[in-house]
């Protein structure tokens, strides 16, 4: 009886907390629709991601538990998320189609609230933006275990937009099927990187099933959702939407698997505490010329995190390089090594300064 008293007390405690939460919201709320007032009248922009990670930093470093941060940080980006979406609709668009990998990323860095387009293709994600039609765009550009996404590379070659921001999504690709039965699996549906990096697993449990490439996880779930003798390679929330059950969890070979997005915009993000910043730009043929244009980074101590060729269409073995460093474009000693790098190039193109992600 005692502990019964005890723990109808405790849940009074927090059910008159959760209404201070509550009421606190509705205040910071009203708050942010002063604030979008203001900023309409001086047409200012809505989206200040420097606020956002000011905000996100301020309360982390604040925070002594035992609220983890990593909760913290999630909470506070659906109050910004739905926040924002008083001020004013932002639209994002995003690689479709519905619960791919491309729509959690978009999901996690932008929150609930938002409203998130998905797109046919990479070029018309980039042509939202392009466009006006949406604000920021969500791309994929590289697995850490089946390399860049060549699409959304080539796509810099002649779009203006900038890098704003990244997002590293882990990937846990889950079997789904309408029985949630192994034995009933006769065929599996996939996208080809998805179905690349649970090969091992498919070889020593589904050694003699066939298997079909198809343009997304999120189509492969919704062929599964029509055929009970099918599963699809794809995400818990797939299974969610398609009404599908788990064959098995984590199928993917290798434990450590994440995508890298990029989050593009038509405008440069400002310095954060932490930066990353990305080049593009087509070498001069000539000896050694792959040792100088690296060599302004080395001799300043600039940190390379990563460098990646593409082919030049226009031009038959020419090479376009990508360039991942440590720092913002504005960094003093940023500005002087792309200056020496445009001694010894064609041409160098910023495709943006964001915050690493985390």
């Amino acid at each position: 009886m005692r502990d019964k008293k005890s723990l109808e007390t405790l849940r009074q405690e927090i059910d008159s907390l959760d209404d201070q939460v509550l009421d606190i919201l509705n205040r910071r709320a009203g708050l942010v629709m002063e604030v979008g007032k203001l900023k309409s009248a001086s047409r200012g922009d809505f989206h200040v991601p420097s606020r956002e990670r000011e905000i996100y930093e301020r309360l982390t470093a604040r925070n002594q538990g035992p609220f983890p941060n990593a909760g913290l940080k999630s909470v506070f980006r659906e109050i910004i998320s739905a926040s924002l979406a008083l001020e004013a609709p932002m639209k994002v668009a995003f690689l479709g189609p519905k619960a791919t990998f491309s729509h959690l990323a978009t999901m996690q860095h932008f929150g609930y609230s938002a409203e998130l387009v998905p797109q046919k293709s990479i070029p018309a994600v980039f042509e939202e933006v392009e466009k006006g039609r949406a604000t920021y765009g969500v791309v994929p550009v590289e697995n850490s275990t089946e390399g860049v996404v060549s699409y959304t590379l080539d796509m810099f070659m002649e779009s203006e937009l900038k890098i704003n921001a990244e997002v590293l999504l882990e990937v846990h690709h889950d079997l789904l099927s309408r029985t949630g039965r192994i034995e009933d699996i006769k065929k599996v549906y996939s996208h080809p990187q998805p179905i690349a990096q649970c090969r091992k697993w498919l070889e020593e449990n589904l050694p003699n099933v066939p298997l079909v490439d198809v343009a997304s996880t999120a189509v492969a779930a919704q062929i599964v959702s029509e055929d009970y003798t099918a599963a699809a390679i794809a995400s818990e929330l797939a299974a969610t939407m398609y009404d599908l059950k788990l064959v098995r969890t984590r199928i993917e070979d290798q434990v450590n698997n994440f995508t890298r997005f990029l989050v593009i915009g038509k405008k440069l993000t400002e310095r954060s505490s932490d930066d990353k910043t990305s080049l593009m730009f087509a070498v001069k043929d000539e000896v050694g010329i792959l040792y100088r244009m690296l060599e302004p980074f080395a001799k300043r101590g600039i940190n390379l995190s990563k460098i990646e060729s593409r082919p030049m269409k226009k031009k038959a073995w020419e090479y376009m390089f990508f360039l991942d460093l440590a720092g913002h474009v504005s960094d003093p000693v940023i500005v002087e090594a792309i200056e020496e790098l445009k001694q010894c190039c064609q041409f160098v193109k910023v495709l943006g300064s964001y915050p690493r992600a985390k």
